[in-house]
């Protein structure tokens, strides 16, 4: 895993009711249980937004937009955006081989697989709606990788990840589902939050603010 220097939190946006931050990889979005998880997100925002509450997360592993909210009502009004799904996230990511698809969707239920939590596993006895929709915008033949859009229309904790390990494509990078070969071609998860499209929830005006990966 990539250990992440405390170092300044970049802003993609702000103003007076919320932020979006540039979460990096390798960085928890808020604290863990124990003195060796406190470094996070949240906790480096703090000082500067003493305010900054936090409306949604990322996975550790996963690097890019995290919109953080400065005050109750925000947090609130953020939140509704979310809950009704009015907030349009997109996601680059680097997979495993080449998608015959140029677009599609993955309808796949899934659950907490409990003996090894926090991994996720595809159910369809008991596992919740997952939806994601998939844009390749790359082929490498040389290194069998591809460049993907990533849009999730549920919100389900490893949901791309283990989305796209079903699909028989997983994310390189991936410590928890991808095959060993595929994790440790790179030193990082392949995966970033780049882009959120919504309506500002005090202001009469459209959100749409993207932020390109680091890789």
């Amino acid at each position: 895993m990539t250990q992440t220097p405390a170092l300044p939190i970049e802003l993609a946006y702000h103003d007076d009711y919320f932020l979006i931050a540039n979460k990096p990889p390798g960085l928890l979005t808020v604290p863990g249980r124990g003195p060796d998880k406190q470094d996070c997100l949240i906790n480096r925002l703090l000082p500067e937004y003493p305010n900054s509450r936090i409306v949604h997360r990322l996975d550790m592993a996963t690097s890019g937009l995290v919109i953080i909210a400065q005050s109750l009502p925000a947090l609130q009004a953020l939140g509704r955006l979310f809950e009704t799904r009015q907030i349009a996230k997109e996601y680059i990511a680097v997979v495993d081989g080449l998608l015959e698809e140029d677009q599609g969707e993955i309808n796949l239920p899934l659950i907490c697989d409990w003996p090894n939590r926090p991994k996720q596993m595809v159910c369809h006895d008991t596992g919740k709606s997952a939806q994601t929709r998939f844009e390749v915008i790359q082929r490498n033949e040389e290194a069998m990788q591809s460049r993907v859009i990533l849009r999730p229309v549920t919100g389900r904790s490893h949901q791309l990840r283990v989305h796209m390990q079903a699909l028989g494509h997983p994310i390189v990078g991936d410590e928890f589902y991808a095959p060993e070969e595929v994790r440790v071609a790179s030193p990082r998860l392949l995966l970033h939050a780049t882009r959120l499209k919504f309506q500002h929830p005090f202001e009469e005006r459209e959100m749409d603010i993207s932020l390109a990966p680091a890789f």
